[in-house]
Formats: structure tokens, C-alpha cells, sequence
């Protein structure tokens, strides 16, 4: 076939997005990038020179910023000046998608669903009606994992053949890792959180896992970084002196020293669908501890790379943890079992095979190029 151009539109995740785009260039594609200025982390100096770039809107993405309102307009001038044989939607399905509906009709669209359902505390009527939306305009529809697959076929009304699984990537390792210091080493036995405060991830478990891991490991710290409200966590530590909080934005040097000092991830989530988190444990060499949800389980090989327990359980959790903490030869097999995993079976250039793969059955279902 062909080559063709793509369009990414992103309301979220645009790290991810942007590493993705870059490796469909790098193809031969012709591609231009559509994504939200303020959307957290984005590193809008790794968008490769080839790619036709459009940041759009200004402060927070919010359906009462007019400002931003103006700029999605210019953004869809933009797409429409491009000419895309296909749309790439990427996740976060809110009010602008909404917004945006009516015009991308005439597209063929593909969609990444990077959460098949909303998290627990998240779930929203307006949401779930823009994520319906999403689902019934696009030609096919990309997911990050096996379970999340039979999830989609089973709750929603999606043929078979319109969900594809492609693999989540390590879309938010190099950015960190970019800032790895030579002198930093692991320190003291810490167990590592990383990422957004939010009820689905789970943290409760984990500070009820700490007496059970101190009591083992005198002296273990949990590291708790990212941000989110985490006053309703403060009555629940045991033991105050046996964490350190980092409740904040965490910047991708913050982030890289955290990684390099900790011993140990842990993503205790009691919901969940696929997690980029797990790849940067890979990508700092450390073995992980997660939680049988969603698709998460898919990236870890148990014993080698890291170990699964059950959601809410602080024992078992406990348990693994400890497990590691004491063994640091297991932790540095695991970590290099991790590492490999990561450039072998997430690297790019195979997501992005896999990618333009789904975009061709795309345009071949629809019968022709272009919109």
C-alpha cells in the first residue's frame, strides 16, 4: 500500500502519543500532530523535525475555557488543511471529543481506548456518552492488552473484528531516563509509588502493607510520589517515619532519581486496564509488584520480571514485597528480566508495525483514501 498520512489527535496522554507518532514517521508516513499545550508531562521537544506539529489551546483543558475553545477550532482548521487518510485518536474522551464529533466524522478515525472503562471514582454519565461516541465513529478501535479486548467485546456493543490489540510501549521511559546519573544507586530499601493519587490506584493496601514489610525489613521506606489528594491517606500511615512523600509534579528528573534510589515498584491498583508505569520500572532495570487488574499482569512475567497479587490484599502485597527486599540478587535479575522485556517486546518500531497495520484495515473496510 501506499504510504499514507496520519493525523494524531491527542486530549491525553501526548507523551505516549508523541513517541508513537515519531515511530510512524520514521516508517516513511507522512504525520502531523495534533495535542493539547498544558496535557501534563508533554515533551513537545522530542516531536521529531519530519512531523507537522499543531499545539493547540491555552491552560486547562475545561469546557468553560473559551481560550481553549478558540485554539481546538484552529486545531481542526489544521487537520482539515492536512487532508489525513486517517485520524488517530488518542484516549481521554471528554468534552472536546464531544465538541469535536461532528467534524471528524469524515474521517476515517482509529481510536485508542487506553482505559476500556472509566476508573473507579471517575465514572461520569457526560463521559460515558463521549466514549460511546468514540466507539461508534471510529472505523477500528486499538486496545493495550488481551483482557481489555474481551472486556470491550463484552460490555459494549463492537464487533469482533474493530478491536485490535496493540501493545501500550514504553511511551514515558526515555524522557525520564534521559536524566540517569552515573553516582545515583539504590538507597536503603525503598519501595517505590509512582504516578497520580487517585482512589482506583489502590495506595490504601499499600499503607496497610507497611507494618508487615517494616517488621521484616527494619528500616524499608515507601516512597510515595506523584499528585493528588492525599489527606485522606495522612490518618492511614502506621508508621510516619517509614514513608516519604512527594506529593507533587513530579518532573522528569525528580522522577529519574526517585526511580534510580528505589528497590522495588508497586502499583497496588484495585482497578485498572494497562499502566505505561510498568514500563519505566523496566526502564530503570527494577522488578515490580502489581495487582491482578485489567491487563497490567500482561506486561509482568511472574518471577521473572516482577510478581502479581491479588487487588486489595496488603498481605500478599506485603509479602512479595518483602520477598524482594531481601533478596537483592533476585531484585537485579528481575530488573535486567525487565529491562530486556521493555526493548524487545515494546520497542516503537514494532508498536508502530502493528499500528499502521490497524490504519490499513481501516481504510480498506471503508473502501478508499482519504476523507
Amino acid at each position: 500500500m501506499e504510504k499514507m498520512k496520519v493525523a494524531f489527535l491527542s486530549f491525553a496522554f501526548a507523551d505516549y502519543t508523541i513517541r508513537l507518532a515519531n515511530a510512524v514517521s520514521a516508517r516513511g508516513e507522512k504525520v502531523a500532530l495534533l495535542l493539547p499545550r498544558g496535557d501534563g508531562l508533554a515533551d513537545l521537544s522530542a516531536v521529531d523535525d519530519s512531523i507537522d506539529l499543531c499545539p493547540f489551546g491555552e491552560g486547562r483543558l475545561s469546557p468553560g475555557n473559551f481560550r481553549y475553545a478558540l485554539g481546538f477550532c484552529k486545531a481542526l482548521r489544521h487537520l482539515r488543511r492536512f487532508k489525513p487518510d486517517v485520524v488517530h485518536i488518542q484516549g481521554g474522551f471528554d468534552h472536546w471529543f464531544g465538541f469535536a464529533a461532528p467534524f471528524l466524522g469524515r474521517y476515517t478515525l482509529v481510536s485508542t481506548f487506553h482505559d476500556v472503562k472509566l476508573h473507579v471514582g471517575s465514572e461520569s454519565s457526560r463521559a460515558e456518552f463521549h466514549r460511546w461516541w468514540a466507539r461508534r465513529l471510529s472505523r477500528e478501535i486499538i486496545v493495550h492488552g488481551q483482557k481489555l479486548r474481551e472486556q470491550m467485546l463484552a460490555e459494549y456493543d463492537v464487533p469482533s473484528h474493530k478491536v485490535h490489540v496493540v501493545l501500550h510501549g514504553g511511551g514515558d521511559v526515555e524522557p525520564f531516563t534521559r536524566y540517569q546519573r552515573e553516582d545515583l544507586k539504590e538507597d536503603g530499601n525503598q519501595v517505590l509509588f509512582f504516578g497520580w493519587i487517585v482512589e482506583y490506584k489502590g495506595l490504601e493496601y499499600l499503607m496497610k502493607a507497611e507494618p508487615m514489610i517494616t517488621k521484616e525489613v527494619p528500616g524499608a521506606k515507601i516512597v510515595i510520589a506523584g499528585k493528588g489528594d492525599f489527606k485522606r491517606y495522612e490518618n492511614m500511615m502506621t508508621n510516619k517515619d517509614a514513608f516519604v512523600v512527594h506529593n507533587e509534579f513530579i518532573s522528569y528528573e525528580k522522577g529519574a532519581e526517585l526511580f534510580q534510589r528505589s528497590s522495588v515498584l508497586v502499583m497496588p491498583y484495585i482497578d485498572g486496564s494497562e499502566s505505561g508505569v510498568t514500563a519505566l520500572g523496566y526502564g530503570f532495570k527494577k522488578p515490580v509488584v502489581v495487582t491482578d487488574v485489567g491487563s497490567i499482569p500482561e506486561a509482568v512475567e511472574e518471577g521473572k520480571t516482577g510478581f502479581v497479587v491479588p487487588p486489595r490484599d496488603s498481605e500478599a502485597l506485603a509479602e512479595a514485597i518483602v520477598k524482594l527486599l531481601k533478596d537483592e540478587r533476585l531484585r537485579r535479575e528481575m530488573g535486567e528480566n525487565g529491562y530486556r522485556k521493555l526493548k524487545e517486546d515494546y520497542s516503537w518500531e514494532k508498536i508502530a508495525e502493528k499500528t499502521v497495520k490497524v490504519y490499513e484495515k481501516a481504510l480498506q473496510s471503508r473502501g478508499r483514501k482519504g476523507p
